[in-house]
């Protein structure tokens, strides 16, 4: 295919450099005229495991040259690959002006180039937030184009996943590739320039698209962040905090897996706020900061809070919960977030049924009784024996339990509205219906 890409920096460099050297003909754009002499005389523009020889063998080829010219580029590429900087404003917003600049330039060449005839394809790889490309550039290529994005032209969304000092290697070996298509035909057209390269392939809307870059690079942030955090906390309590890792790293089911990974409900039980509150405790005594750890409680919180809040905007005061025990197929209450939520609902005056097929309060004993005879005393008066009755009392229905005798008789339209604190199975089909709101969506 002829490519062009817009931005010679890290990404544009390596994309460029690489596609070209996958058979692709290849015209990088900058307005530095320094990294343009710099590509066209076959030198890297940036420091980088093995781009310098490679841009040099493409260059020599001729599958890949460097222009200043914006329109040059257009009317010699089917794809337009944008991959300019995303900077951060001194507030920490996104910093969209480059993007919009060659957004502009890029439409205005378009608007000349559809003259030619043949769909042109854009391609924006560089890292926006969701809503970006549909509220923001795509209204300026059809602006400058005169045309249909989707239509008259292509729009797709390509995050990279390019680490700096092995991104040559990330390019032919990805850990997957992210197509944000506009229409079916602007998706081909991305495939089309990764055909042959390893790795699953996800075609997804615009937005999931353009999430997907934000939700690896907090992980990121996040598990680096959580390591050493806990690191401190061992030093400081004299363990070797690389032995505790290495052992925390072999466990592939639980910690280095899918497991708790889909968003959902708040946690609880008797284990996880207990043993977080003993370990955040300990680093203060240690006079270690933990400020990542500190905050997964009160995180956990707000999120059970925002279930609350889902209620309140219903204006509805007979409420329904399906679900009470922290964890399916159990009667444990100790410390459910279930229970907290109903004790919330409960405390604001909301007229409460509860139904859970595990619970039953003759049968509470121990340490669970007490915890609920302290959290809902109550209790003995919210619980139904049936679906049924909750279902027939409810004008709102909190739905936070898998069981199959509840999913089976939640309505369709007509009923109560449903809040769905853990996706339903038909969640997609139930997101078209006025009465459903979903906390896991």
């Amino acid at each position: 295919m002829r490519v062009s890409v817009f931005g010679l920096g890290y990404v544009g460099c390596v994309s460029a450099a690489c596609l070209a050297g996958m058979g692709h003909e290849v015209i990088g754009v900058d307005v530095n005229q320094v990294k343009v002499d710099l590509v066209n005389d076959g030198k890297a523009p940036v420091v980088e495991e093995r781009i310098g020889e490679l841009i040099a063998e493409v260059v020599r080829t001729g599958a890949l040259r460097a222009t200043g010219d914006v329109r040059e580029a257009i009317m010699g590429s089917e794809v337009s690959l944008v991959c300019v900087g995303t900077p951060s404003e001194p507030n920490g917003s996104l910093c969209t002006t480059y993007l919009e600049r060659v957004t502009e330039q890029i439409g205005a060449a378009l608007a000349e180039r559809a003259e030619q005839g043949g769909r042109h394809t854009v391609v924006f790889r560089s890292t926006m937030l969701p809503g970006t490309c549909l509220n923001l550039l795509v209204p300026i290529l059809e602006k400058y184009v005169g045309g249909t994005a989707g239509v008259d032209i292509g729009v797709a969304v390509n995050p990279e996943f390019l680490r700096e000092g092995t991104s040559v290697r990330d390019f032919f070996d990805p850990p997957k590739t992210v197509i944000g298509e506009l229409d079916p035909a602007s998706g081909d057209a991305v495939m089309a320039l990764y055909d042959g390269l390893p790795g699953e392939v996800f075609r997804v809307p615009v937005p999931t698209a353009e999430a997907i870059k934000y939700a690896d690079n907090a992980f990121h942030g996040l598990k680096i962040g959580f390591a050493n955090e806990l690191g401190a906390v061992c030093q400081a309590l004299g363990v070797d905090s690389h032995q505790v890792m290495d052992v925390f790293l072999a466990d592939r089911k639980l910690n280095i897996s899918p497991a708790y990974l889909r968003p959902g409900f708040a946690f609880g039980g008797s284990c996880l706020p207990k043993d977080l509150r003993s370990l955040v405790h300990a680093a203060q005594r240690a006079d270690v900061s933990v400020p990542i750890l500190a905050h997964v409680l009160p995180s956990n919180s707000d999120h059970l809070q925002r279930a609350v809040e889902l209620v309140e905007r219903t204006g509805k005061r007979r409420v329904g919960l399906f679900g009470l025990s922290f964890k399916p197929g159990t009667d444990d209450l100790r410390e459910s977030p279930l229970v907290e939520l109903a004790e919330r609902l409960f405390g604001k005056g909301y007229d409460l049924r509860i139904h859970d097929a595990n619970v039953s309060l003759s049968r509470l004993i121990g340490a669970n009784r007490e915890y609920i005879e302290n959290r809902l005393p109550h209790l003995a008066q919210l619980l139904a024996d049936s679906v049924d009755e909750v279902l027939e009392h409810a004008e709102v229905c909190l739905v936070g339990t898998r069981d199959p005798a509840v999913l089976s008789a939640l309505p369709h339209g007509d009923g109560p509205m449903i809040v769905d604190l853990i996706r339903l199975p038909d969640a997609e089909a139930r997101r078209a219906e006025p009465g459903y709101m979903g906390l896991a969506w």
